[in-house]
């Protein structure tokens, strides 16, 4: 859909538009609630608030709810502008012309960033400006299949098929999060798929090897880097748990999914004092773990509670079989 910041519309006076102003009529509607509502309608303003998907307008103007993004941007579908405020400074409005719905999906996946960011990121006490930064400028619906481009921010794992999730938002913040990336460091993102976490971990790190083993996914993700202008990020295609040791020994080793065990192939790539998150899973439940090298031996800490399907190269019966 196309947002933007109201200027002026078609029955609304300039002057409305600045909620800042002590002259607007919407300053005191934006302050009397978090997020309130408001509908042209019959010549004026209506505010209403959230309700049920059933919820209806005051002064016969019905119609159902359109939850276009779970906080900044929900909004009712309606032939008359429709204003979302939130806060005291978010103000935005959709239009649609002779009965269609003008579209803009950046504009709308930005919204949804953002909402990601102020809804799963930061209330995991993820604050750190680089991760936010990252997070709220790589185009996550980009690193996934084109069925799931719609579900790319939903608060959960992605479906990227043959038996692949993308980790949800909140647990690849997290471990970034505990790995404190640095610009001069060196990272091996294993189990990269179409690239997202790989682009991510980019905008901290000096450079980061994506490893994946499926060539769609792997050829994919090359693309998609290339068109985020992710030029210290490269994909080596091989099997995930052999690595990439071309390109180590790595400051830092991350793994996308779920581990029942890292073969020691994986821990040889790590540099003396190098960090190493996994989310180890125990039946249904996992936990991620940070691991330090020192004396060539891997001592884990727990860092926090996640869940993934493990990845099948990590399984204790893939390391049976070998």
């Amino acid at each position: 859909m196309i947002w933007q910041k109201l200027e002026a519309s078609t029955g609304i006076e300039p002057v409305y538009t600045d909620l800042q102003s002590a002259a607007s009529p919407l300053r005191q509607l934006a302050f009397s609630s978090k997020i309130k509502y408001l509908s042209w309608c019959g010549g004026r303003f209506n505010s209403f608030r959230l309700g049920r998907p059933e919820g209806r307008l005051k002064n016969s103007c019905r119609t159902p709810w359109l939850v276009v993004d779970t906080r900044e941007i929900l909004v009712l579908r309606q032939k008359f502008s429709v204003l979302a405020v939130a806060g005291s400074a978010l103000i935005w409005h959709k239009r649609i012309i002779q009965g269609k719905d003008t579209s803009d999906p950046m504009t709308d996946f930005a919204a949804r960033r953002r909402t990601m960011v102020d809804t799963q990121i930061r209330p995991s006490d993820v604050t750190k400006f680089p991760i936010i930064d990252a997070m709220l400028n790589v185009r996550r619906e980009n690193f996934v299949p084109d069925s799931q481009r719609e579900a790319a921010y939903v608060e959960g794992l992605v479906d990227m098929g043959a038996g692949r999730c993308m980790l949800e938002p909140r647990t690849l913040a997290k471990i970034l999060d505990a790995l404190n990336i640095s610009n001069d460091e060196i990272v091996l993102d294993v189990g990269s798929a179409m690239g997202y976490s790989t682009a991510v971990a980019a905008r901290m790190a000096q450079l980061v090897v994506g490893v994946e083993e499926d060539e769609d996914l792997a050829a994919e993700s090359q693309t998609v880097l290339m068109e985020a202008d992710a030029d210290n990020a490269i994909v080596h295609v091989g099997p995930l748990a052999q690595g990439a040791t071309e390109h180590g020994p790595y400051d830092v080793i991350m793994i996308q999914g779920g581990v029942e065990q890292v073969p020691d192939a994986i821990i040889d790539q790590l540099k003396e004092h190098g960090r190493i998150a996994c989310l180890f899973m125990e039946g249904e439940l996992g936990t991620v773990r940070i691991g330090h090298k020192s004396g060539g031996r891997v001592t884990w800490r727990h860092a926090f509670n996640a869940n993934a399907p493990v990845l099948q190269a990590f399984s204790a019966d893939r390391a049976f079989s070998l």
